[in-house]
């Protein structure tokens, strides 16, 4: 069963990232620098993030703008540098990651939720809307 908070976020949005819930979630991403030190992620404008998918030549549904936004970001904290070296690989991954034909609806959405549901993160449905 849903909360009632979460249950009325999605009736806005679905069970996508809206720009407060995005911002949100990616003030806490973090990475390690060369020290082995861990230091915030500097966040992806959408502008940026537009621009370097149509570089690209991907489209992505206006919804999953800010889905995109945040699987981008997610690929500067964990994988830029390793698996990802690259703009244009990160741009082929945030396509992978949200136009996945057999992935249920919100799978990142839903992936962030249960992350944040396990670290024992609050999120405050309301002040998301």
């Amino acid at each position: 069963m849903m909360p009632d908070d979460l249950q009325m976020y999605c009736s806005y949005y679905g069970m996508n990232f809206n720009k407060k819930l995005c911002e949100f979630a990616v003030g806490m991403m973090e990475r390690e620098d060369a020290s082995g030190n861990l230091v915030k992620v500097e966040p992806m404008q959408v502008d940026e993030l537009k621009a370097l998918l149509e570089k690209h030549k991907i489209e992505l549904d206006q919804k999953d703008l800010y889905n995109a936004l945040y699987v981008a970001s997610m690929v500067k904290a964990d994988y830029w540098g390793s698996s990802i070296e690259d703009e244009e690989h990160l741009a082929k991954y945030v396509e992978d990651v949200l136009c996945d034909v057999d992935a249920a609806e919100g799978q990142t959405f839903a992936r962030f939720v249960s992350d944040c549901s396990i670290k024992g993160i609050p999120i405050y449905w309301e002040r998301m809307i």
